[in-house]
C-alpha cells in the first residue's frame, strides 16, 4: 500500500480502499458531520459507522453533502446485538439505511458474534439475512466483527457466502493471532479496530522508540503497522490535525526487525471486551 487510494481486493472482487475512517465514539451531530467532511478533505473514502455508534444520521448527511460520487465511496455499518435473527435483522438494515439516507451500503457487519446457548444458531439464522440483503443488492459486501475462530467454524459450516471481512481489535499488544491466521487462510480480510489502542498506544515508550527512528508519530507507526500485517486499519479522530496525520502513512515502511518486534509485544492496551465474554 503506497497511496490512500490503494485498495484491499474482497473475496466476492469487491475493492475496499486501505484505510477506513472510524466513527465509534464521536457524538451524533456537527461532531461527527465536521469530522467526517474534514476526512473526506484529507483523502479518506471509507467511513466506518455502526448502528449502535447513533451516529449514522450525521455519516449519511456528511455523505450527502460532500461533493464526491458516491461510486467512489465506501461505507461500512453493523447489526446491533439486539437485532439478531432473521426477520429482526432485515429490519434493521431498512432502519439503517434510511437513517444514512442512501441505496445501499458497501459493507453490512454483524456487530458481535451471540455467545449464549443459541449463539450458533442465532449466528446462522442472522447470516441468512446478510446473504438475503447481497443477493438483494442493498449491500455489496457482508462481513463480520469480533468473532474469534469458533465462531467462523461454526458460521462456515451452513453459511453459503464467506464473509468477506472479519473486523477485531487489533494493534501492538493484540494481534490476536489464532483469528488472524484463520481468517487469512480463508480469505476473510481482517479490519482492525482501535488500531491506536483507543489512544493507549500513544505513550508506549517502546513504540515511540521505534516511531522516532522513522520521524513519524505513535499513531503512524500503529496504523502503517496494521497494514504492513495486511490488515486494514480504522483509526479514529475529530481532531483535524491527527484526522489528516492518521493517512499520512504512505511515505516509510517498517523493517521486518522493528515489525517482529512490535508484533512480539506482550498484551498491553486491549479494551478487555472478549467475544465470548460480553454481556450485550
Amino acid at each position: 500500500m503506497i497511496t490512500i487510494t490503494d485498495t484491499f481486493k474482497l473475496n466476492n472482487g469487491v475493492d475496499i480502499p486501505c484505510v477506513g475512517f472510524g466513527t465509534w465514539q464521536t457524538p451524533d451531530g456537527k461532531v461527527a458531520i465536521d469530522s467526517i467532511k474534514c476526512a473526506f478533505e484529507a483523502g479518506y473514502r471509507h467511513i466506518d459507522t455502526a448502528a449502535m455508534y447513533q451516529n449514522e444520521v450525521s455519516v449519511g448527511q456528511a455523505i450527502n453533502e460532500a461533493e464526491i460520487d458516491r461510486k467512489e465511496l465506501f461505507v461500512t455499518t453493523k447489526l446491533w446485538n439486539s437485532q439478531r435473527g432473521y426477520d429482526t435483522a432485515l429490519q434493521a438494515f431498512e432502519k439503517s439505511i434510511k437513517a444514512l439516507s442512501l441505496d445501499y451500503v458497501d459493507l453490512y457487519l454483524i456487530h458481535w458474534p451471540s455467545n449464549k446457548a443459541d449463539g450458533p444458531k442465532v449466528n446462522i439464522d442472522t447470516w441468512r439475512a446478510f446473504e438475503k440483503l447481497y443477493h438483494d443488492g442493498l449491500i455489496k459486501a457482508i462481513g463480520v466483527s469480533n468473532f474469534l475462530v469458533h465462531h467462523l467454524q461454526s458460521l462456515l459450516e451452513t453459511a453459503e457466502i464467506v464473509p468477506a471481512v472479519n473486523q477485531i481489535e487489533f494493534h501492538p499488544g493484540l494481534m490476536q493471532s489464532e483469528t488472524l491466521s484463520f481468517c487469512k487462510e480463508n480469505n476473510i480480510l481482517v479490519e482492525a479496530w482501535a488500531p491506536l489502542g483507543t489512544g493507549r498506544m500513544l505513550n508506549n515508550p517502546q513504540l515511540a522508540e521505534i516511531a522516532t527512528r522513522y520521524g513519524v508519530s505513535v499513531a503512524q507507526l500503529c496504523i502503517r503497522w496494521c497494514l504492513q500485517n495486511e490488515t486494514l486499519p480504522l483509526p479514529k479522530s475529530i481532531t483535524p490535525q491527527r484526522i489528516i496525520e492518521n493517512i499520512q502513512v504512505f511515505n516509510f515502511s517498517i523493517t521486518e526487525a522493528d515489525m517482529q518486534i512490535i508484533n512480539n509485544m506482550p498484551y498491553i492496551g486491549g479494551s478487555g471486551l472478549n467475544p465470548d465474554k460480553v454481556n450485550f
